[in-house]
């Protein structure tokens, strides 16, 4: 299973740091964590959703056997969810 999420308001360090409280271990300079039958991608952008309005945004790309995975990204999801995002 694969699946691909953005989360507005957060930086990608902050989500590596959930990643790794969810029992993942970041790899490649903390653009990779990877945990026990899952992986996650990440990758930080600056998006402009109103006018001169700046956000940051991370896009998550998770790996992993689904029975595995979709508890992991409710619970991802759960604290990187911000207003706005």
């Amino acid at each position: 299973m694969q699946e691909t999420r953005e989360f507005r308001a957060i930086s990608q360090r902050l989500a590596v740091q959930y990643l790794e409280n969810l029992g993942g271990e970041a790899k490649n300079g903390g653009n990779r964590v990877e945990g026990d039958g899952w992986s996650a991608t990440l990758e930080e952008r600056k998006v402009n959703p109103v006018g001169s309005i700046t956000l940051n945004e991370v896009t998550v790309e998770f790996e992993g056997e689904a029975e595995t995975l979709e508890p992991l990204i409710e619970k991802f999801a759960q604290k990187a969810i911000r207003a706005g995002g």
